[in-house]
This record gives C-alpha cells, structure tokens and sequence, in this order.
C-alpha cells in the first residue's frame, strides 16, 4: 500500500457507568488515529435512544472526529425522526448510517418506514444534502434474501434514493467483495462501497454474531480457532494475521477505505491499524 488507508469506527451506546468508561477508554485511544469518522450505533426506544443521542454528542464534543450517527426504521413516526435528526444537524452532525435494523421488543405497530430506502428518501426531501447518507450493503447476502438478484435490487433501491456511499457486514472472503463490486458495476451501482471489518479476537463471540448475521466464518479459519480452544493469546494473533492480510488485499484491490466493528474495545483495531500502517510504509 502506498499511502495510510482511510479508516472509520463504530461503537454501540453504552448502558450502564462501567460501560461509558470502557467507551470512553476506547475512544481516547483510537480518536488518535485520524479515523474519517465514528459511528454510532442505534439505541431503540426510551433510555436507549437517548444513551444513542448522548454518546454521539459527547464523542462529537470530545474527539473532534465527526460522528454518524445510526439512524434505523424503527422511529415509530415521521415527526419523531424529524425532530431526531434535526437536534443532530442543529449539533453539526452531517453525517449518517440509515439502516433497515431490527425492530425491537416492546415497540407495536408497523411503523412508517419499512425499508432503509424509504428513510434515505424521507431525510433527502426533510433535509436535502444537510447530510452525508451511508447505507448497508451484504457481499455475503443478508440472512433474510430472497436471491442474489433481490439483494441487489434492494441495494439499488437505497442508491436510488439518494445514499452517498455504503459500508458492507463483515465478512472473512475477500473474494465475496470483489464479485458483489463487478455485480454493482453491471447494475450501474457507483458510490464508494467500504469494507466492514470485524477484528477476530474471541471465538465464540465471533461464531455467535456470524450465525446471527449471517457472516460466513471460512472453514480453516474456524478450525484454528477452534483449535486454540482458550488460548485467548494465539486467538488474537492469529486473528490479527488474518484481517490485516484481508486488510492489505482489500486496500490493494481498490477498496475506499476500511469500517471497522470495534465492540467498544480499543486493542485490537489499535493492533490492526499499526500492521496496516507499518505494512504501507
């Protein structure tokens, strides 16, 4: 690689104190490193919701990064993501991640937004370019698609209705990435697509949220994992060996730039962004 390669990290509103400090760890140590921006998962209803807006306010306040917040379709009206995303665009938030996301337990009724392209489209009349749009993208098919050709008229759906660029799920298979770009390409899909990069550290936490996205663990890097059983140690490194080389190929590939899914822990994408770094020297 030639130059440093263009990074962005999430994280998820924390519940409770001991979490805001382990956040706050967090970010002190990676705000550092220049990242493009900080994203910020979507807090569902009540006290989520405002953990969602407090976090975003204090990273915005306290890094100097800019930050995304997430944005999903479970705003039970219209008016209350109005007024969501105007309190952000009043904080100098320009910035956004719209999703579909899940809808969570304990909110009833459908709702006006369904799809994510029906946000992008809400927030580009509401608001016009005020913000830079991502969405999600899936080079490994989201667990709910109907066909390959269904994901991608979806995709383009969301392209369509105004999104900027997209960040994909996490995925292990450099080659899934570059097949879904010349899928993107035939379909007239031409916005940035960046990678989302999930660091490997812990196994079962790894195959847990890989079944409930539907992430595709390859099978000789499960088998080493497995294999290292509580080597919590050799799990990390060789978990780091792995992404950074998928890192490197990405990059070298022609990828934008790198998302990185941090779980609010700061070492291991410190550890990835210095390989990256000392590999592009």
């Amino acid at each position: 690689m030639a130059s440093k390669p263009r990074i962005s990290f999430e994280f998820f509103p924390p519940r409770t104190e001991q979490q805001k400090l382990v956040l706050q760890s967090t970010w002190q140590k990676l705000a550092p490193l220049n990242p493009e921006y900080l994203s910020v998962t979507f807090g569902a209803g009540g006290s989520t919701l405002e953990a969602t807006r407090e976090t975003v306010a204090d990273l915005a306040q306290e890094t100097g990064v800019p930050v995304a917040p997430h944005i999903s379709c479970m705003a039970q009206s219209e008016a209350m993501l109005h007024e969501l995303l105007e309190s952000y665009r009043d904080r100098g938030i320009n910035r956004l991640v719209v999703l579909r996301g899940d809808r969570p337990d304990g909110l009833t009724g459908a709702g006006p937004f369904q799809y994510a392209n029906e946000l992008v489209a809400f927030i580009r009349r509401e608001f016009g370019d005020s913000f830079h749009i991502e969405v999600a993208c899936y080079p490994e098919f989201h667990p709910e698609s109907e066909s390959p050709e269904k994901e991608l008229f979806y995709f383009k759906q969301k392209v369509d209705a105004g999104a900027d660029g997209a960040v994909t799920q996490y995925f292990y298979n450099a080659d899934s990435y570059f097949s879904f770009l010349d899928d993107c390409y035939r379909a007239d899909i031409d916005i940035p697509i960046t990678p989302g990069i999930m660091p490997i550290s812990n196994y079962r936490q790894l195959a847990r949220f890989s079944r409930m996205c539907g992430a595709e663990i390859p099978r000789w890097i499960e088998r080493r994992l497995q294999a290292y059983g509580e080597d919590g140690a050799s799990i990390r490194a060789f978990g780091l060996d792995v992404v950074s080389a998928l890192c490197e190929r990405l990059l070298q590939g022609g990828a934008p730039g790198l998302h990185i899914y941090t779980l609010n822990r700061a070492n291991a994408s410190m550890m990835l962004w210095q390989r990256l770094n000392q590999n592009s020297l």
